[in-house]
């Protein structure tokens, strides 16, 4: 059956919030990373959970699949509607509906940005942590099980969403979790939703953790000789137990995109860039340890930022990154994959994938989250050149190949989509297929983003 036996039904129901519109279409239809555009038949503009599981109903009673889509930042092809569809935009559902200061909580609709709620939480001395870098939906990254700059201390979605109103493939709606801070009530419902990737459930509504603002922060950035010696500091200082903020890493032809992209001086070697959050003593305690630290690995060119500007300033290089190596060759996309390894193997496993890339001629800037074993590659092609696009993918492959090898994970925060989906097997083996026997239990018409994450219905 197809989207246009649905069609009256859910013109019913939204409206002229439901389109088939052209440019609608093709703003859906995008991604950040090297998938086609790919359009859907339809985009819903749902306002409220009642109106998200009569969408649902319709769907699944007319075998449409169903695509949920945040801001459309993800980088594996999670919001795109490879199968067609209706796409299920959560623009309007952007509410924070409830702040709990005494409980550092707060209860929010799935389209709010993690921005948008920091900018809402500003008087009370709370924010929310976890910044993946781009303005992405809060239901979008609890769905991609997103983490970023912060994790190393904050921890990531997982750690950060106490609770989900979720709309079932049936059109059911349960809740998963309470507000209290543990529980050992049963199977862990919100976990199982967060990094779903939008296969078991629509995300309608969110209980998420939030944290007191510190009272100092700094930041310093800090460049190396070699790859390596700038990783081993990062193990040596994680291991000893500084409680870092933020522990970045930028290698020099990332460096060399942001200086010519931003106008920046900075010398073309390694960096790190780190940020401490805490009471004014506590802060200039943990620097100077750090700073003992990166003696010892030949860090140079130590330079602090406290003032909000100046941090600003200095963590452009990092934010700018993705933008500046694109813009550094013109035409240009890229394959934009992570790994993510014990933190013990983290510089021989950057070095090698340097070296693996230097061999084989590929343009892939390496930076990440390294304080915890998370690092990205940027790896460019020529979108006319699919021989070029193929050797950029076998590169990726190797990078998830030598992540397993060293005990880790083919995604410390991308997630797979489309375009992980077949390392799934090497890393899970047969708890892929408990996770098809999930998919196939809770959705077994496969309404929900068909073709992602899970194994195919057979």
């Amino acid at each position: 059956m197809t989207l246009e036996n649905a069609w009256p039904e859910l013109d019913n129901v939204l409206g002229d919030r439901v389109t088939r519109s052209k440019p609608e279409l093709v703003a859906h239809g995008a991604s950040e990373s090297y998938f086609p555009l790919t359009l859907p038949e339809a985009v819903a503009y749902p306002e409220s959970t009642e109106e998200v599981s009569a969408l649902v109903r319709i769907c699944a009673a007319h075998d449409v699949p169903v695509i949920g889509y945040g801001a459309g930042t993800s980088l594996e092809g999670q919001a795109q509607a490879f199968s067609g569809g209706l796409v299920v935009d959560f623009a309007r559902m952007n509410k924070v509906l409830e702040v709990s200061q005494a409980d550092m909580d707060a209860r929010i609709q799935p389209g709010v940005t993690r921005e948008a709620l920091n900018e809402d939480l500003r008087a009370t001395g709370l924010f929310f942590p976890v910044d993946p870098g781009a303005n992405a939906t809060l239901g979008g990254m609890a769905s991609t099980r997103a983490s970023g700059t912060t994790a190393v201390r904050y921890g990531t979605m997982r750690d950060n969403v106490l609770g989900l109103e979720v709309v079932l493939a049936d059109g059911r709606v349960i809740r998963t979790g309470t507000r209290a801070r543990k529980s050992a009530a049963g199977y862990d419902l919100t976990g199982l939703f967060v990094g779903a990737e939008g296969t078991l459930g629509l995300i309608t509504e969110m209980v998420v953790r939030l944290h007191g603002q510190p009272e100092a922060v700094s930041a310093a950035v800090c460049a190396f000789d070699t790859i390596g010696d700038a990783v081993r500091a990062v193990t040596d200082t994680i291991q000893i137990g500084i409680p870092m903020a933020r522990i970045e890493f930028v290698d020099a032809a990332s460096v060399a995109a942001v200086n010519a992209y931003s106008g920046m001086d900075m010398p073309l070697k390694p960096h790190l860039l780190v940020e401490f959050h805490g009471s004014e003593a506590g802060v200039a305690e943990q620097a100077e340890s750090f700073g003992e630290i990166l003696a010892d690995h030949k860090g140079r060119g130590f330079q602090w930022a406290v003032t909000a500007e100046d941090r600003k300033a200095l963590w452009t290089v990092r934010h700018h990154a993705h933008w500046a190596i694109l813009a550094g060759r013109k035409g240009a996309r890229a394959v934009v994959t992570d790994i993510c390894v014990p933190i013990s193997r983290l510089a021989e496993t950057v070095e090698a994938t340097q070296a693996d890339l230097e061999a084989h001629g590929i343009a892939g800037p390496i930076l990440g989250h390294v304080g915890d074993g998370n690092f990205h590659a940027i790896l460019l092609f020529d979108p006319d050149d699919p021989a070029e696009l193929d050797r950029v993918k076998a590169a990726a492959d190797r990078m998830v190949t030598l992540a397993l090898k060293m005990g880790g994970t083919a995604t410390g925060e991308h997630g797979i989509g489309i375009g992980k989906k077949g390392f799934m097997p090497r890393e899970h083996g047969e708890a892929w297929q408990v996770m098809g026997q999930i998919k196939q239990a809770l959705d077994p018409k496969g309404v929900f983003n068909p073709g992602k994450l899970a194994p195919d219905a057979k």
